[in-house]
Order: structure tokens, then sequence, then C-alpha cells
């Protein structure tokens, strides 16, 4: 016989009964917590049902967004555009319109860039630096001594547009290792040129600093220059714009052009309404909607499983099975997809609902529709989108939504099964440290009546002899 100590109390296994008290104590507790298992199998349900409605939910909201775009009486005004040559790329963006324009490329952008003569040192010692950009600004900087690189660390601190690094340039006759210190502008374009001068400010002005680009064996490497291209080349209206970068974004509204070599014939970028994007914006529509029908679907299917090893027969059904929120939902956006306009039908322009209440998308006839009625197709497209978009927005806004309202609905549901399994637990606690008591006097009691029984046989044995 024997007793087993616990982290609740102590637990006695029929120290002189005999009875295996902590089976039946586990017993009693397993029954006194059929309500406790209830109340978490509920919870269980509760929590994949809040989760089925938060998926449902965020599929709507994708829908309400992508329903919301091409509502507006411009989602199918999606260009794409081209050039004839491929030294000048385009892309395009809000604002453009079918069109195209033609120039010559004279230049691309460059940055301003020189070279010192070879050098050991930059000067015997610690002396002004002055940088003087395009536009006349003076930037003067003090390195801590004549060496190279305090010259060029101090050049690269003063953000005066300026870097500056320092680059072998082989040795001296008498084995001292030369350098030359390169100046790149930061940016590129005709206002990024400079000037480097030995000496401050003032000696620039007065014209006594020394220009170090200017000296013997120095270079101005590369002109800093904008690109610039020619609209109408070789006729009365020919006109040159320019640009600090190679890129030029007005040449066409929400037409932002690229060049990369300059070139001698003309370059045309055309701009042309792109049919493939603008069937994406109709067919996203559907298939967002689908998404939600497909997730509703497979949510309230019953499935039947069959048990391999006695045949049993299973039935579960979906976590939506019987939620009426989430069914009306369903039948509001179907509806709305399938509406007509005017008394003309979505499926005129590809939207198109099958007999058991899907949507397909018929690519053929909405490019035929786009193609005979832009204008036409644009306003059904906008109006079947509208009223989906109201639809969707009234399932899932966050704060009003039917959907939202049934998931804070059950979220409070789950946190008060949460409190009642709680309470369960303290009160089952108790339960246990009372049958682990009672147990305990059991034995105690048997144990006294044991002794009893033993001293009043002892007695009777000694009265006998």
């Amino acid at each position: 016989m024997s007793s087993v100590s616990s982290a609740n109390g102590l637990a006695i296994d029929g120290l002189v009964s005999g009875l295996k008290t902590t089976d039946l104590i586990n017993s009693l507790m397993s029954v006194e917590g059929v309500p406790q298992t209830l109340l978490k199998n509920k919870l269980t349900d509760t929590n994949a049902f809040i989760s089925s409605l938060q998926t449902m939910n965020s599929l709507v909201q994708t829908l309400a967004t992508k329903a919301t775009d091409a509502a507006k009486a411009t989602s199918l005004d999606v260009f794409g555009a081209t050039s004839s040559s491929t030294g000048v790329t385009v892309t395009t963006s809000t604002g453009a319109s079918v069109g195209s324009v033609g120039f010559i490329v004279g230049s691309t952008a460059a940055a301003h860039t020189g070279v010192t003569a070879a050098k050991s040192t930059w000067a015997d010692a610690a002396g002004p630096i002055t940088i003087v950009g395009a536009d006349g600004k003076q930037t003067t900087v003090t390195p801590s001594s004549g060496s190279l690189d305090d010259a060029v660390s101090a050049i690269n601190k003063a953000g005066a547009g300026v870097s500056a690094t320092k680059v072998a340039a082989g040795t001296a006759a008498d084995g001292t290792k030369l350098y030359r210190v390169q100046f790149t502008a930061t940016k590129t374009g005709a206002d990024g040129a400079f000037e480097v001068y030995r000496g401050t400010g003032a000696d620039v002005t007065a014209g006594t600093a020394s220009n170090v680009l200017g000296e013997t064996g120095a270079a101005v490497v590369t002109q800093g220059r904008d690109a610039s291209v020619t609209l109408w080349a070789g006729t009365a209206a020919a006109q040159t714009v320019t640009s600090a970068t190679n890129t030029f974004s007005d040449l066409l509204p929400g037409v932002s052009v690229t060049v990369t070599q300059p070139t001698t014939d003309p370059v045309t970028v055309s701009v042309s309404q792109d049919a493939t994007k603008a069937q994406a914006v109709a067919s996203g529509l559907v298939d967002a909607l689908n998404a939600v029908a497909s997730y509703f679907s497979s949510n309230t299917a019953v499935t039947s499983t069959v048990s391999p090893t006695n045949g049993t027969t299973t039935t579960k059904a979906g976590t939506l099975t019987g939620d009426a929120t989430t069914r009306d939902v369903m039948q509001r956006l179907t509806s709305t997809m399938s509406q007509p306009v005017n008394g003309k039908s979505p499926s005129s322009i590809g939207i198109v609902i099958t007999k058991d209440g899907d949507f397909t998308f018929d690519a053929d006839a909405f490019q035929k529709a786009l193609s005979t009625d832009p204008q036409g197709t644009q306003a059904m497209l906008s109006a079947v989108a509208a009223n989906v978009g109201a639809a969707a927005s009234t399932a899932s806004d966050k704060y009003t939504g039917s959907i939202t309202t049934s998931i804070t609905g059950q979220q409070s549901v789950a946190k008060d099964l949460t409190t009642q399994i709680d309470s369960w637990t303290d009160r089952l606690t108790a339960r246990r440290a009372t049958l682990q008591a009672q147990y305990s006097a059991l034995e105690t009691s048997l144990s006294k009546l044991q002794s009893q029984s033993s001293w009043l046989a002892g007695q009777l044995a000694t009265q006998s002899s």
C-alpha cells in the first residue's frame, strides 16, 4: 500500500482501506467536469465560427475595394506606351491619355567630374578649400591637416553637392606613391557643375584663390550637362526640352520618358489604351466575388466520412452552415452583380452568371464591347461595380457591417464562455480538494479503528491467558 503526494494536496491510495482512492477521485471529477467539457467544446466551435466569419469578412472587404476602384468613371482609362527606339523607354501613370509625340534625343544627362594632378599630399599644411557651385554658392571647409585623406574627408562632409575620392596614380621618381582626387557632382545636370579652389570664399571673390582643376595635370573629365530632346525637329515649331536627369516627366501628361543615348533619327513615343489592363479591372471584380462565393460554399457544405474500421458514417456540417448573416450577404452580392443596368444585362460586357449561380468572365465579349462602345462599357462596369461595392460595404464595414457585427457578437459569446470555463476550473479544483480531504479522513478513521481493534485483540488475548 502506498500514498502519493501532489502539488494540489495529498492523494491517498488505500493506505488502510486498500481502495484506489486516486482512481475513484479522478472518476468522480470526470463526472463533475462534464459541464466544463461541454463549455470547452462550445468555445472551440464558437472560435471556429468566428474565424470563418473573419475570413469571409476579409474576402468581402477585398471585393468592396475592387468594386470601388472599378466603379470610378475612369477605371478603364489604363494605358500602355511604346517607343520606336531601344534607347528610349516610356512608362504611363495616372493622367495618361491616347496620343503620340516624336523627338530627337540630343544628349543624355551627365554629372560634372574633374580630377586633380597627381600628388602625394593635398598641401604642405592645413588650409581652406572652397567649392563653388554653378549657382555661385560657396562652401568652404578646412581639413585638419594637409593630407589627401583629410582633404577628401572634409569635402565629403561639407554637403556641397560634391563627392571626393582618392585614386591611385602611380609613383614619383623617388618612389613616393601618388594619387589624384576625383571630384564628382552628386547629381546630374548642368546645375551640378562646380569649381574647387585653394583658399577662402573671400579669396575666390577677390580672384586670388587657385583653381584646383585648372592646375597643370588636372582636368575637367566630364562637363555637367542636361539631357535634351528636340520636338518637331526640322520644322519651324522645333522646340528643345531639357532635364537635369535622363527622365522627362512632362512631354505628355501621365507619361514618363527616359533616354539612354542620343539619336539621329526621330523617336516616336505612342500611348494607347491597354485592353489587357482594362480587362483585368472587370475580370478582377468577378474573381473577387467568386472568391467569396467559393469560401461560403466550402464552409456551408455538409460532408460525410465512413470509418474504415467499423463502416460507421460520420456527418459534419461546415462552420457557416445555417448562418443567416453570411447567407443573406451572398444573396445580395449575387443579385447586385447580375442586376441589369438600364435594361441591359452585365453579360453584354462579359460578366456572365451561370445556371448554378456562379459567375464567369467572357473576355471576348468584354473586348468586343470595349472596342465598339468604350463609353458604354465603362458606364456599365461602373454601375455594376457601384452596386456590388455598396452591398459589399454594407456587409463588411468595420463599424456597422452585418458580418462585422456578427463577429463582435460571437466574440462576446466566446469571452463569456471563457469566463464560465475559468469559473468551473476554480470550482473543480475546490471539489477535488474536498474529495481528497474526505478520503484522507476516511483512511485516518480506518487507521484509528484498526489500532483500536488491535488493542482490543491484545487485551482479550491477555485475559484468556
